[in-house]
């Protein structure tokens, strides 16, 4: 598929029980420099107990960079709390040199219109450029999700005239079938910004999985990853693929299983 190594990503949910020391260490390891920090792990920090400058001592010893802080939630329900929030996390990228903060949709089963979604675009937008971070929205292709199409997240980024791209999450693509009608026809590559890569082997039905049966890949997988990869290389995308598997089972992994498994998946993509 000639996909160079560089251009391969690994997202910190794979490693919860990992320092970020540990963590770098590991990606470097794989021959990978670059990385995804998360707000959500089990520190509940985006750096655990370090400093920013302490990450950035870190990443330089490692060699990695950082892609992006995961994630603003709910970006499309806009309060003041959640502008507080959304500055925050703008001000730990750009201290710890991260390019992108990405955006993920209110996923409760309330609905938020399209309007409502576009208008927070445009409120938030100001907030990225202030801090001179990429803004990277990602559909949530759940049932409950209030946006779960690639395509018509694209419309509404372009409808609110912001400078956002999109992620577009394998799994999350592949939970929401409506998008693959025309896909090759709708989809700009040149608005996708990032793309977050796991594998599903769990064969029930689409409307009953969840984060919890997200691995990283197999021969076994059934969400087609490779298929999808090789079309959007087709389609001209040249950007990052990042590694984002969720299940709880990662929590016992010890570093040998995450390096073997990072392995496999980019041997499946690099045959």
């Amino acid at each position: 598929m000639g996909i160079d190594l560089n251009r391969f990503c690994v997202n910190r949910k794979i490693a919860p029980n990992l320092t970020i020391e540990q963590f770098f260490q590991l990606m470097a390891r794989c021959g990978l420099n670059k990385v995804e920090m998360r707000n959500d792990m089990p520190s509940g920090k985006v750096t655990d107990s370090l400093s920013a400058l302490q990450v950035n001592a870190l990443a330089e010893k490692y060699r990695q960079e950082i892609v992006t802080i995961n994630a603003v939630y709910p970006f499309n329900q806009i309060t003041s709390t959640l502008l507080e929030k959304t500055e925050g996390l703008l001000k730990e990228a750009r201290a710890i040199g991260a390019e992108a903060l990405v955006l993920c949709p209110l996923n409760d089963g309330n609905p938020i219109s399209l309007e409502d979604t576009v208008s927070a675009m445009q409120t938030l937008a100001p907030l990225f450029e202030k801090y001179g971070i990429a803004g990277l929205v990602e559909p949530l292709g759940f049932e409950m999700s209030s946006l779960r199409s690639a395509v018509l997240t694209q419309t509404l980024i372009r409808e609110a005239q912001v400078p956002f791209k999109i992620v577009l999450d394998t799994f999350h693509h592949y939970l929401y079938v409506e998008d693959e009608v025309n896909f090759e026809t709708k989809i700009d590559i040149s608005l996708i910004g990032l793309v977050h890569v796991s594998g599903v082997e769990d064969d029930r039905r689409k409307a009953l999985l969840t984060d919890e049966e997200r691995l990283m890949l197999s021969e076994r997988d059934l969400m087609k990853n490779i298929e999808q990869v090789l079309r959007l290389e087709r389609l001209g995308y040249q950007g990052i693929y990042s590694f984002e598997p969720f299940s709880s089972v990662l929590a016992g992994w010890s570093e040998a299983d995450i390096e073997r498994e990072i392995r496999q998946s980019i041997a499946l993509l690099t045959p």
